[in-house]
């Protein structure tokens, strides 16, 4: 096996009796970090100070990660314009916050004879929207309601 470590100046390729001698001499805990490779790598080193490492850098790449969040707003086949335009300004708000959107029309009863007024109600949603936002799904009929999914464009 290949041995590595902070007191150890080149890799060098041991035994297991004499990785673990090297390691006991030093007084530090013998760890297997690649028993993929060919030989397989080791450490010398402080075993719990290699564990607190390790959960510090997990904790830093979640820290990292960015959380996208979903905002509904639904519309009915025949929304006023007043209507439309206080979930447009809420779809705005939701945007510049940097969560993504997804506006559907909801068709109750017989209303669903009026898909052809969802759809264009939903496309013109998509172009009032075309600065701040861009389309990831077209509206699509999913049962009783159309859905389309907008995203936040990428800051330039």
């Amino acid at each position: 096996m290949r041995v590595v470590g902070e007191n150890i100046e080149q890799p060098q390729v041991l035994s297991i009796r004499e990785a673990l001698r090297l390691a006991d001499d030093m007084e530090l805990d013998l760890i297997e970090i690649s028993p993929k490779a060919d030989p397989p790598v080791c450490r010398i080193a402080d075993y719990q100070k290699f564990l607190y490492q390790q959960k510090k850098k997990a904790k830093e790449l979640k820290a990292n990660q960015v959380k996208v969040t979903i905002k509904e707003i639904r519309f009915g086949p025949q929304t006023d314009d007043h209507d439309y335009n206080f979930k447009l300004k809420h779809a705005e708000n939701f945007l510049k916050e940097g969560a993504k959107v997804k506006a559907y029309v909801f068709f109750r009863g017989r209303s669903i004879v009026f898909k052809e007024q969802g759809e264009i109600l939903l496309l013109r949603f998509a172009t009032d929207l075309e600065e701040i936002a861009k389309v990831e799904m077209m509206p699509k009929l999913d049962g009783k309601k159309m859905n389309m999914m907008l995203a936040p464009k990428g800051k330039k």
